[in-house]
């Protein structure tokens, strides 16, 4: 099948401000006396992958292993130093998020950020405002995600953490996505809520989108997933078929044990 995304040898490298007593006193004195000092910090090593349209890719790895700055760069809200991302083989790095969420890149970011002066209804409306053609529509939101049902005029303030999560997710699919990029869909929230979230997802991949779950936690990840990578360091430190790896080797390349052996 071919690739609705690649990624081609993608580094991106975060530039740091050092300040080493934590003081903002002393780091203005040090700024205004020229002893800043700046670190480099290589957040991606030469990522390279593909998804294609319905494919499920789960991509795990520990805090600070590059998972959530891999999804930042396919949607363009962070700048890569080299390499390639391409939608249906033509680059996309030129393109600015807003035109790639046009061209059907969508992401839902870690921490939700739904407008939770709004209610359920006018999250969703909005998400749908650049709207490209397709099935989408709060009434299919709706089935997908039955818990907001009862809350369709509720303040989204006053939801849980997972009827937030299934907001997040309802909005970024209501501009009817080609890719949907999830940030760590189960951080803080109950064994119970994140089941009933995975259950929508085939659902949205039987409507031919292509999901990039970014996770921590392996075992779902693991069970909604066609393919898995880890990553360890920026780097992508194993992949394939979950049923293809072993417990073993995911702990290896997860925690980087073994890795210098």
């Amino acid at each position: 099948m071919k690739p609705v995304i690649e990624l081609n040898s993608v580094d991106l490298t975060y530039r740091v401000l050092v300040n080493r007593t934590g003081s903002l006193k002393e780091l203005i004195r040090d700024t205004l006396r020229g002893r800043i000092r700046i670190q480099e910090f290589n957040a991606l090593q030469k990522v390279t992958f593909t998804v294609s349209s319905g494919e499920v890719l789960a991509v795990l790895g520990k805090n600070g292993a590059g998972k959530s700055t891999l999804l930042k760069a396919i949607a363009g809200t962070v700048n890569m130093n080299s390499g390639d991302v391409l939608l249906d083989g033509q680059s996309i790095c030129d393109m600015q998020p807003h035109e790639r969420l046009l061209q059907g890149i969508a992401l839902v970011p870690e921490g939700r950020r739904i407008f939770r002066s709004l209610t359920v209804k006018e999250n969703l409306l909005i998400g749908g405002y650049s709207s490209r053609s397709g099935s989408w529509n709060v009434a299919s939101i709706l089935e997908a995600f039955p818990i907001l049902e009862n809350f369709i005029g509720r303040d989204a303030d006053r939801l849980s953490g997972g009827e937030q999560q299934a907001l997040a997710i309802g909005r970024a699919l209501m501009s009817n996505p080609r890719v949907l990029l999830l940030d760590e869909v189960s951080l803080g929230l109950a064994p119970i809520v994140v089941k009933q979230l995975y259950a929508a997802l085939p659902i949205i991949r039987n409507k031919g989108c292509a999901l990039v779950i970014v996770e921590q936690d392996t075992n779902q990840a693991l069970a909604a997933s066609d393919y898995t990578y880890c990553m360890l360091e920026g780097r992508i430190s194993l992949e394939g078929k979950p049923s293809e790896l072993t417990r073993e080797q995911i702990s290896q390349a997860y925690f980087g044990l073994g890795a210098h052996a």
